[in-house]
């Protein structure tokens, strides 16, 4: 005998059942592949932080000409016995910053700064294999969400033009009267990384939330808070690229005073390089009175971009939007800091690590502004 129905039941109830658990299981499975790639992009992430973090320890230890030579291959092997040591040692000695700034060098002097180097190239090799074994292997797998292949491979892609530009970059340094390499490659260098920086995280983001999600999310967008955000990177990046221009003359260990400079506003002849734009790149005095009042700049503007925040109905973003103005008013007193005491190593690389962090919350303010979730009425604005 037919078993009878519930005077309420829905009809079709147990189809929507099925249904329910077949979605279900389908979006466990896309989950599942999205996380594992959120692991993996978190891992490069990291990588590419210790990547800027070695790089910047390499620059201010001097040690960036040290290897010169572009070996992206045979060069993964160190020297193996002191013939070898003996050899790359006369290489170096043949550039202008041996013969110019660190004659009579020691061999044993040598191996630090040799050494410096080839870990900050061995990493970038590491962090490349660590990119193609992940993507490959999702690839190979099937893994990998729909429409998200092309984009897996552009950090892939801008790791290998970074490689190139690196050694564009130290190349600079190696013949002429260069004691260091030229700084607008190193702004070049140093750029490229955070654009692969920001990519990675802002993919880390969109993994943290379902596709449907991020749709239902984009609906919601504050789109004022959100180009403001926009013009807030775009301002931290070009206060980034001006910092790496500071690196590259050294231009944080001269105008030790603050708020002036030499005892006034303007640096002394700021244009006495001819032709002037040169001035630009490689006056100290000028240099770096650009990254001071870029810095002051960014800081005003990050507090309107705040202030903007504060009438946000979503407590996400205020709260994303207060993490960054704290960290700006903390990156302007590390840069501050670092001039008073002449850009010593441990605080000239805490200011560094500080533009990271700064830049990473600027991308999440600005995809929490562009995504916003839904919020509760208890932490919405009255």
């Amino acid at each position: 005998m037919a078993e009878k129905r519930k005077l309420f039941e829905e009809v079709g109830a147990e189809r929507r059942d099925e249904t329910q658990r077949q979605t279900g299981m389908i979006d466990q499975g896309r989950k599942g592949a999205r996380r594992a790639i959120r692991v993996w992009l978190m891992v490069l992430f990291a990588l590419v932080v210790a990547m800027i973090a070695v790089g910047g320890l390499t620059r201010l230890t001097d040690s960036g000409l040290s290897i010169t030579e572009w070996r992206p291959v045979t060069g993964a092997l160190p020297p193996m016995s002191a013939e070898e040591w003996q050899v790359e040692f006369d290489k170096y000695r043949e550039i202008p910053e041996y013969q110019l700034q660190n004659k009579g060098m020691s061999l044993d002097e040598f191996k630090v700064i040799y050494w410096w180097e080839w870990g900050h190239r061995q990493l970038g090799r590491f962090v490349g294999l660590v990119w193609a074994i992940g993507f490959f292997g999702f690839l190979a797998l099937r893994k990998i969400p729909p429409g998200w292949t092309g984009k897996l491979l552009i950090p892939g892609v801008l790791g290998g033009v970074q490689g190139a530009v690196g050694w564009w970059m130290v190349s600079s340094g190696l013949t002429g009267t260069m004691l260091d390499v030229a700084s607008y490659r190193l702004a070049t260098h140093l750029g490229l990384a955070f654009v692969i920086l920001g990519i990675l995280a802002w993919y880390i983001f969109q993994l943290g939330c379902e596709e449907r999600e991020l749709m239902q999310c984009r609906r919601n967008r504050e789109k004022k808070l959100f180009s403001m955000g926009t013009g807030l990177m775009h301002f931290a990046f070009l206060q980034i690229l001006i910092g790496a221009l500071v690196a590259g003359i050294d231009a944080g260990r001269n105008y030790t005073d603050w708020p002036l400079m030499a005892g006034g506003f303007f640096p002394p002849f700021p244009f006495e390089i001819e032709p002037v734009w040169r001035n630009f790149f490689e006056n100290d005095g000028l240099v770096q009175f650009m990254h001071r009042i870029a810095g002051y700049l960014l800081l005003i503007y990050a507090v309107v971009v705040w202030n903007r925040a504060r009438r946000s109905p979503n407590g996400q973003t205020r709260f994303a939007f207060n993490a960054v103005l704290a960290v700006t008013l903390l990156q302007v007193v590390l840069g501050i800091v670092t001039v008073i005491y002449s850009a010593p190593l441990h605080i000239a690389i805490v200011h560094q690590l500080g533009a990271v962090l700064l830049w990473v919350l600027i991308l999440r303010a600005r995809f929490i502004a562009g995504y916003p979730r839904a919020d509760s009425i208890r932490g919405s604005i009255r």
